[in-house]
Order: structure tokens, then C-alpha cells, then sequence
């Protein structure tokens, strides 16, 4: 990867992240008591292994930390930022019933931040297999994928579109949440490992998909998912409006974004809806507002990001729904929404659509309006490659295969959208999976791999 043409961060404010001192860090990490079957570690969807590098930090071995962490995890400096910890390890902690669970995200954090720090190298590539695998995204799936391989010795070619390697954790994430230089320092280190990039390539437009089932022994599909699709309403063509991951993108690169104005509003409710409505708010606007068809309980964004835009002055209005964007010239100056009712139960949706209220319309001002309703599925790509989908998912077998023998697929492609959203380690953990299953396909052999190939 080119560093000069990686994209530069603006400041958005400071991290949410408190940082620790070595004195909390070695009180935090002499609470853990080592359980035998460790609940945190099971609750890990990369299965780390959470008291060892926990012990390891009490005993001052950061470097033996960080290794058990991004040993399970290749996106474990990242992880440490973004993952609802709650929901997952520390959720799971014995101390949680007590409500002072270890803080093992910032614990992971801290290790994780001493590695980033040191310039060590952790891994190296396995002895060449003679296969090369081309990796469709460099995302926390397309990035997992890709160290696994060169640690198994398979040789590895990457195509992602974007000009630098890191998918949504490099341009999708609010820098107050994950910083660019953490997404791009974690894509660096799978880069080491010697890696064929071809940034700025669109496969589908610049290259076939034919031609990489062609040219490479396995591929793996870690493209994620598009854009925010359009609502569908009169006045979305106006100046102003904006897809909530362009918005993140444009601000935390300081791209072309004007000033908010006075208020704006975000139409969803999900982890992106969060982080379009604390963007817009630090970057000036006094009013921002929340949008959602549903109620407070169906929201699919995390609990502690829900309570983060709460502490930085975000408004919220349940149940109701844009019905047309106004205008003032080229500009969007209002939005018109209808009150809605919750649906009823159906037995064809897991979630029925709200009703909306005839009579109920009102309008409120808005200089700025960011769309932050899921992403549009790339069925295009998918069809490209000749591979069963539903709706734009990616259809997979437990061993993340494809319907085409040489494809397989892992990350926000395969992921089905239900009552919450995807995370960056799951795609992390499907990544793994994925490298594992085109390892046996191509060599016949266990997936396993050694501690041989971990730097001492």
C-alpha cells in the first residue's frame, strides 16, 4: 500500500477513549481471576484468549500480550475501540453480575496501543505453497483472510477500489471512535507479510470476475456492501443530502464538507446513524436529530453508542418516517415526515414495517439530511462471479464456501440483516474461517496454524 496516497484524517474532537494509567491498567488487570473455561473468552467471537493476555499484561509482558491478541484477532487494535464489549466479553465476565466487569476493552487497547507504539513485528509468512488467492476488499474480512493465507505460506493478491486498504474501519468510522492511523498500522502489518495490492480496482468494472476464478487458484469475497440506497422521496436530488457513509468518509477525510448549518437530521437508527449524528455534531451544527420509523427498544445500534450520542447532545424522535425533502433553490432547507404506528405481527417478517398515521405529517427544518438506512447490496459483483445469492447475501456453507468451488466468502457479504448489525470481529472471525476452508481445498491438509510461524 502507498502511503502518500493514503487518505489524510481530519480532527473531529477528542477520543471517547479515556486513557489509562499504568497504575489502572495493573490494578484493572489483577481483578481477573483466570477462570478455568473462561466465559469472556467464549463470549469472543475470535475466541482470544482473555485472561492470558490479561496475565501477561500484570506481569509487564505487553509483547506477549499483543501476540495473543492479534494471534486470535488480526483486527484486535481496532477491535479494542469498536467492539460492544457489554454484549460480548465483558458481558460474559463473572464480575458483570456485580456491575464492575474487568475492562477488557480498554485492557486490550492499551496492549494493543504498546504494540502499535513499539514498531515489533509479530508474524511472518509460512514456507510458499505455489497457490495465490485473490482477495475481492480489504476490509476486517478481506485483511483477516489475507494474514492467515501468507501465514500458511500462500501467496496473495488483494483488489479493493478504494486508494487504501481498511474498508469501513479506514473511512466508515468517526475518528473520535477508531483512528485512521489504527485501521491503516493494522493493513500494514498484513502488508509486511508481502502482499501483491491493487488499489483504486474496481472488480466488476475494471476487472472480471471470470478473469480472477481464472488467473488464481481460490478467491475470496470480502467486498462488503455499497452505498446507502435512496429513500425513494421527492427532493433527494437536493444539495445537502447526504449517504451517511460519504458524509463519515468526506468529513474524516475534511473532503468537501460545508458547514452543517443549524440543523440536521439523520434518517436511521443503526451503529452509522450514531456516528453520521456525533460527526455532524462535532463538526458545529447546534441541533442534531435522529430519525426513526421504529421505537427506542428496535434501534439496532449498540447500547453504549446510543448513551454517547446522548452525552453529546444528539436529539431523538421515534416513529415516524421522511416522506419528502424541500427546498430552497439547489439547496434541501426541510424534510416532511409522517407519524407511524408499530406493525402488526406477521409470520413473513421477523420485524413488521410501521403503519403510517394519515393526518400526521409535520415539518422540520434541516440544512443537512444524511440517509443512514443499511447499505445496498453489490448483486452485480455477486452475480458476476455466477454465485447463488438471496437479495444481494452471498449464500455460504458452514465453511463459508460458495456455490462456486474455487469461491469462498466472509464479512458484511454474507451477512444477513436482522435485529442488529454486523461487527468488525465477526468479520474478522469469518475471514479466518474462509482463509482455513481455501487452505484445505487447495492443499489437502489441516488448516492449522503453528506457533513456527509467530516471531519469537
Amino acid at each position: 500500500m502507498d502511503l502518500e496516497r493514503a487518505p489524510r484524517e481530519t480532527s473531529l474532537g477528542p477520543s471517547i477513549h479515556a486513557e489509562l494509567s499504568e497504575l489502572d491498567v495493573l490494578a484493572e488487570a489483577n481483578r481477573c481471576l483466570n477462570c478455568y473455561d473462561a466465559p469472556c473468552t467464549r463470549a469472543c467471537p475470535t475466541h482470544i484468549d482473555v485472561a492470558s493476555f490479561i496475565q501477561k499484561i500484570g506481569t509487564g509482558n505487553l509483547k506477549g500480550s499483543a501476540r495473543v491478541i492479534m494471534q486470535a484477532n488480526p483486527m484486535g487494535a481496532s477491535c479494542a475501540r469498536v467492539c460492544p464489549t457489554e454484549d460480548l466479553c465483558e458481558g460474559a465476565c463473572v464480575y458483570a453480575d456485580d456491575d464492575r466487569p474487568i475492562r477488557i476493552g480498554d485492557l486490550q487497547r492499551y496492549a494493543t496501543d504498546w504494540l502499535v507504539k513499539s514498531g515489533v513485528d509479530l508474524f511472518q509468512p509460512g514456507r510458499a505453497t505455489g497457490k495465490n488467492i485473490a482477495i475481492v476488499g480489504s476490509g476486517p474480512a478481506g485483511l483477516s483472510a489475507t494474514r492467515e493465507l501468507r501465514r500458511l505460506g500462500h501467496a496473495v493478491t488483494i483488489f479493493d477500489a478504494n486508494p487504501a486498504l481498511g474498508g469501513l474501519n479506514t473511512y466508515g468510522i468517526v475518528p473520535f471512535r477508531l483512528p485512521m492511523d489504527v485501521a491503516l498500522w493494522e493493513a500494514q502489518q498484513v502488508l509486511k507479510l508481502g502482499v501483491d495490492v491493487h488499489t483504486g480496482v474496481s472488480v466488476g468494472d475494471d476487472v472480471a470476475p471470470s478473469e480472477l476464478i481464472a488467473r488464481f487458484d481460490a478467491v475470496i469475497l470480502a467486498c462488503g456492501m455499497g452505498s446507502v440506497p435512496p429513500l425513494g422521496i421527492p427532493g433527494e436530488d437536493l444539495d445537502g443530502v447526504w449517504d451517511a457513509l460519504e458524509f463519515i468518509e468526506r468529513a474524516k477525510c475534511g473532503d468537501g464538507i460545508r458547514a452543517p448549518g443549524p440543523s440536521v437530521a439523520v434518517i436511521g437508527a443503526g451503529n452509522t446513524a450514531i456516528d453520521a449524528l456525533t460527526c455532524a455534531k462535532r463538526l458545529g451544527a447546534p441541533r442534531v436529530t435522529m430519525y426513526y420509523r421504529r421505537g427506542e427498544s428496535d434501534m439496532t445500534a449498540y447500547p453504549f453508542e446510543y448513551d454517547f450520542a446522548k452525552h453529546e447532545g444528539v436529539e431523538f424522535r421515534w416513529y415516524c418516517t421522511p416522506i419528502r425533502m424541500l427546498g430552497e433553490g439547489p439547496m434541501v432547507r426541510a424534510v416532511e415526515f409522517v407519524r407511524t404506528a408499530p406493525g402488526r405481527p406477521s409470520g413473513t417478517l421477523a420485524r413488521p414495517l410501521p403503519a403510517a398515521i394519515p393526518g400526521s405529517e409535520f415539518v422540520v427544518e434541516a440544512q443537512t439530511v444524511i440517509r443512514a438506512t443499511g447499505q445496498s447490496r453489490l448483486s452485480d459483483l455477486i452475480g458476476g462471479f455466477g454465485l447463488a445469492q438471496s437479495h444481494g447475501i452471498v449464500a455460504v456453507d458452514e465453511t463459508l464456501r460458495t456455490s462456486h468451488p474455487k469461491v469462498f466468502a466472509a464479512g458484511d457479504c454474507i451477512f444477513a440483516k436482522g435485529s442488529r448489525e454486523a461487527m468488525v470481529v465477526e468479520a474478522a472471525e469469518q475471514g479466518k474461517t474462509a482463509a482455513a476452508s481455501a487452505h484445505r481445498m487447495l492443499c489437502q491438509a489441516p488448516a492449522a496454524i503453528t506457533q513456527s510461524s509467530v516471531a519469537q
